[in-house]
C-alpha cells in the first residue's frame, strides 16, 4: 500500500493531476464512495496475500474464476442491468458449484467469496464514483496509506519488518510491488467508468486461469475429484456466460447495422 501511494503521487506529478485530486477530495459523494472501494480493496489484498501464503492459491483463482459472475449479478441488484436467460443459468451454476466446493473443503470457500464480492463491489464502487482512473486511485491509496504506515510502524517495532532485512533484491521486490499493484488498478479504474459491467466481468477471466495453473503445477495443491467437479461447473458456467454475451453483442451490432442502413 505505501509503495502504490509513492508510486501514484509519482504519476500525478508526471500527468500534472494535484488539481485534479484537490477537487476529488472537496468533492463529498465521491470522497465518501472513494473510502468505500479503499476498503474493500483492502480486504481484497489481505484476503489474496492471506490465501497465497497459507497453500490456497487454487482456493484464490475460484475467488477471480466467480467474480465476473458476482460482478455482472451486481451489476443486475444495484445498477438495474438485465441479465438474459442463459445468464442466469450461469450464475444457478456458479451458485451450484460453490455448494459442491462447500461439502469438498468441508467449509464455505471463505476466501474465494471474500475475493469475489470484494473485488466486484470495489468495480460498482469505481463506476459509481465515476472519476478518471489516475484520481480515483490516488484518493483511495491517500486514505489506506496512514493505516498501512501505521502497521508497518508497529511490525518495525516488534522488529519484524522484512524490507531491509533479506538483501538488495528483497528489498528491490518491495519496491517494485508498488508498480505491479497501480498499473492494473489503474487500468481497471479506467475501464470501469467506460464499459459495461458485463465487458468487465468477461475481461476477468484471463488472471484467475494463471492462477490456477501455478496453484495446480507449480504449488501442487491437491485437487481431489469433487474439488475439480466443483470447477468444471464453475468453467462450464462461464462458458455458457460468454457463449450468451457474445451472441447477444453480435446481435445487437446486426440490429444497429440493419437501422442504420435503412
Amino acid at each position: 500500500m505505501l509503495w502504490s501511494l509513492l508510486t501514484v503521487l509519482a504519476v500525478v506529478l508526471l500527468l500534472r493531476r494535484g488539481a485534479a485530486v484537490r477537487a476529488v477530495l472537496a468533492d463529498r459523494r465521491a470522497r465518501l464512495i472513494l473510502l468505500g472501494a479503499a476498503v474493500v480493496i483492502s480486504l481484497n489484498w489481505g484476503g489474496y496475500i492471506w490465501g497465497v501464503n497459507n497453500d490456497r492459491v487454487v482456493e484464490t483463482s475460484l475467488g477471480y474464476f466467480i467474480n465476473p459472475l458476482v460482478t455482472v449479478l451486481m451489476g443486475v441488484v444495484v445498477l438495474g442491468e438485465r441479465l438474459r436467460r442463459l445468464q442466469w443459468y450461469a450464475v444457478g451454476l456458479a451458485a451450484v458449484a460453490v455448494l459442491v466446493l462447500t461439502v469438498d473443503y468441508g467449509r464455505p470457500p471463505w476466501i474465494a467469496l471474500l475475493l469475489a464480492f470484494s473485488f466486484a463491489t470495489y468495480g460498482l464502487a469505481k463506476k459509481k464514483a465515476d472519476v478518471d482512473a489516475v484520481e480515483s486511485l490516488s484518493v483511495e491509496t491517500i486514505y489506506i496509506a496512514p493505516v498501512a504506515a501505521a502497521y508497518v510502524g508497529w511490525l518495525a517495532l516488534q522488529g519484524e519488518s522484512g524490507f531491509a532485512s533479506h538483501g538488495t533484491g528483497h528489498a528491490a521486490l518491495f519496491v517494485t510491488t508498488g508498480i505491479v499493484t497501480v498499473i492494473p488498478l489503474l487500468f481497471f479504474g479506467a475501464a470501469a467508468v467506460r464499459v459495461s459491467m458485463v465487458t468487465i466481468g468477461l475481461l476477468q477471466y484471463i488472471a484467475p486461469i494463471l492462477q490456477f495453473g501455478l496453484g495446480v503445477l507449480w504449488f501442487h495443491e491437491p485437487m481431489p475429484a469433487s474439488r475439480w467437479i466443483g470447477f468444471v461447473l464453475v468453467w462450464i458456467a462461464l462458458v455458457v456466460f460468454t457463449y450468451e454475451a457474445t451472441t447477444h453483442r453480435r446481435r445487437q451490432l446486426k440490429l444497429a447495422a440493419e437501422a442504420s442502413a435503412i
